[in-house]
């Protein structure tokens, strides 16, 4: 069965929930920290999923999942802007696939995927951060994304550590 990437939307959001939970937290765990520390209780997992679901029943938020034979392999999120003078603009947020999966193009496709759904949106200008030099930094910068700056000491690490990020964006082709 190959890949496929669907929207998952605020009524399917309770049956994906257990994959989801699953899937970040051993993001967490294999060292991609998405705003956690690991080991990434379920508790905790389960209640960032939860926070999201207002926004995905309003429309202000878009959640794409990858799936390889039936099972959730990758996630993506665009929160898209509200205010009345960006209506043009999305933020990709929160993109990860599982260990067993990276590096067969599951990124790339979820990428394009969430491009298609902000251009179907009418979004075209896209915003991201990744933590400055992990090989997340170069995979957005291969699919056309320039880099705005560095914003040091942009997250820290359980041990009061600093880490910087970058700012990335790009202007989406309709």
């Amino acid at each position: 069965m190959p890949l496929t990437i669907r929207k998952i939307s605020a009524t399917e959001f309770d049956e994906a929930l257990p994959a989801l939970i699953s899937l970040l937290q051993e993001t967490v765990a294999a060292g991609t920290p998405m705003g956690f520390f690991a080991p990434l209780s379920e508790k905790m997992a389960r209640e960032y999923w939860l926070s999201i679901v207002p926004e995905l029943e309003s429309g202000s938020r878009v959640l794409l999942a990858a799936f390889d034979a039936g099972r959730l392999v990758g996630s993506g999120q665009l929160a898209l802007a509200q205010r009345q003078n960006s209506p043009h603009r999305a933020e990709l947020q929160k993109l990860f696939v599982a260990t067993s999966a990276r590096g067969r193009g599951v990124g790339r496709s979820l990428m394009d995927a969430l491009h298609e759904a902000a251009l179907s949106g009418g979004r075209h200008l896209i915003m991201l951060n990744t933590r400055k030099g992990i090989p997340a930094e170069g995979f957005y910068k291969s699919l056309g994304y320039l880099e705005v700056g560095v914003m040091p000491g942009w997250t820290i690490g359980p041990d009061g550590e600093r880490y910087d990020h970058v700012e990335l964006y790009r202007e989406l082709d309709p």
